[in-house]
């Protein structure tokens, strides 16, 4: 996970370093960016605000901060399989149920990290 922080707030800008510590990257490295500013030029922005359209709502925890950006990757991981699932299938190479049974099974085991790990942020 590799992620920048672009603030106007410094005091922001400071409590995001601190909790990203070996995520912190450079803007040209990163894999997404956090930002308290509202910017529409990337796919890959997470906006930091008390509004109600931010990806991020302040007041956060670290556990908070952590789970929107694991539920982000896993999002950008799904948009990758599902775009090489479409590629194999114009290619017509596989149109037998295995990838509809290797799709379920990714999604099955989505779904079971997803609880488990809001289970385990619950009880932190």
């Amino acid at each position: 996970m590799k992620v920048a922080v672009v603030c106007e707030s410094p005091l922001l800008q400071r409590s995001l370093e601190l909790f990203l510590g070996k995520h912190l990257s450079s803007l040209k490295q990163c894999d997404l960016v956090l930002r308290d500013k509202k910017v529409i030029d990337s796919y890959h922005n997470l906006y930091i605000s008390e509004e109600k359209d931010a990806d991020i709502k302040k007041p956060f925890s670290k556990t908070q901060l952590f789970i929107v950006l694991d539920n982000f990757y896993r999002k950008m991981e799904d948009i990758q399989v599902i775009q090489s699932e479409v590629q194999e299938l114009e290619k017509g190479e596989s149109k037998d149920f295995e990838l509809l049974e290797k799709r379920i099974d990714q999604l099955t085991d989505t779904y079971k990290r997803d609880v488990l790990r809001i289970v385990k942020a619950f009880y932190e």
